[in-house]
């Protein structure tokens, strides 16, 4: 298969909001030792997009400096000593940056079959989020059957993915939302009960309960303390962003006394060896869930690769419901 020499992206011109988001015209990656190239049908958008945007989120050294973690299409080119895929084959994967444009190339180990019978858009919306889940929830955060789970931000693309994730799992399941009718959203997906935090106490709620025994958390700053009261003893909290800031006093004499555990990761750092360890316990454990119809990514609304700027401004309004996803191939 002949590659065009160029392609379209979308650079971030200068640290700003969503307005430096600018289409440029580039060279089409080449694909190293273990790599795939994808043409690239739909990518999707998320939070750590926009930091990088802003000049708050680094990609690692050897990455594409576009922003883009995960993207949907076809293989197109093979690097040396790819194993499992073939050109032509249609894939998801998980990126370390340049999903906005025509083509990426991306870890072969990365890359998984798309769902049989799903379409590339919600393709694209799998391997950022379902990575970030299950290795925050379940391999780290060891949830078990019959355990109480929360999710902050229960209709965002991480909380609408944990929260079908824990349910199949046979967790009981909670979440945050900011209006009611997220939360009833939530509800819908297999949610127990949400709590608007707008309006209700959640934490003092969680503990008329008993407390939760897992807590997946990424707003941090004034949540930690309430998240540590809500927890039940022995629970365990699993930090994956700090929305509203990483620094704040927090009385770890409660944590002794009452064996809680604190714990956190962010997925784009980690080596390429970790995350073909998650993508393996994800295709084994998530993909048959999809297989079922237990899991299916819900979808908020679709952007022209010309109007990521949009696409930004849509989530960064937190009006979205889902995922929100970049259409590439014309």
């Amino acid at each position: 298969m002949t590659l065009s020499h160029t392609m379209r992206a979308i650079e971030i011109s200068e640290p700003g909001g969503p307005g430096v988001l600018k289409p440029v015209t580039m060279p089409v990656p080449v694909p190293g030792h273990g790599q795939i190239v994808i043409r690239v049908a739909f990518a999707g958008v998320n939070r750590p997009d926009a930091l990088q945007r802003a000049g708050l989120y680094a990609p690692p050294p050897t990455a594409s400096p576009l922003p883009g973690l995960e993207a949907s299409g076809t293989v197109v080119a093979l690097g040396p000593n790819v194993t499992r895929w073939g050109v032509g084959d249609k894939v998801c994967a998980l990126l370390p940056g340049g999903g906005y444009a025509e083509y990426v190339a991306c870890h072969e180990a990365h890359a998984l079959p798309v769902p049989y019978g799903m379409d590339m858009a919600q393709a694209a919306c799998l391997t950022e989020t379902c990575f970030t889940v299950w290795s925050n929830v379940m391999m780290r955060g060891n949830l078990r059957a019959g355990e109480r789970f929360l999710v902050h931000g229960g209709s965002s693309g991480i909380g609408t993915t944990a929260i079908q994730i824990a349910r199949t799992l046979g967790a009981r399941v909670f979440a945050t939302a900011g209006t009611d009718e997220k939360c009833r959203a939530c509800e819908g997906l297999g949610a127990e009960r949400a709590f608007n935090y707008k309006t209700e106490d959640w934490a003092a709620a969680l503990r008329e309960m008993g407390g939760m025994n897992l807590i997946l958390d990424m707003v941090g700053g004034p949540y930690l303390p309430r998240n540590l009261r809500g927890l039940a003893d022995d629970g365990r909290l699993v930090q994956i962003a700090f929305l509203q800031g990483a620094k704040v006093e927090v009385n770890f004499a409660e944590m002794m006394m009452r064996r809680l555990t604190i714990t956190g990761s962010t997925l784009r750092p980690q080596s390429d060896t970790a995350k073909a360890a998650i993508a393996a316990e994800v295709e084994t454990h998530v993909w048959p869930m999809i297989a079922h119809s237990h899991f299916t990514p819900v979808m908020d609304s679709e952007f022209a690769l010309e109007d990521a700027h949009k696409a930004h401004e849509r989530m960064e309004s937190s009006g979205h419901t889902g995922k929100i996803v970049l259409r590439v191939e014309r």
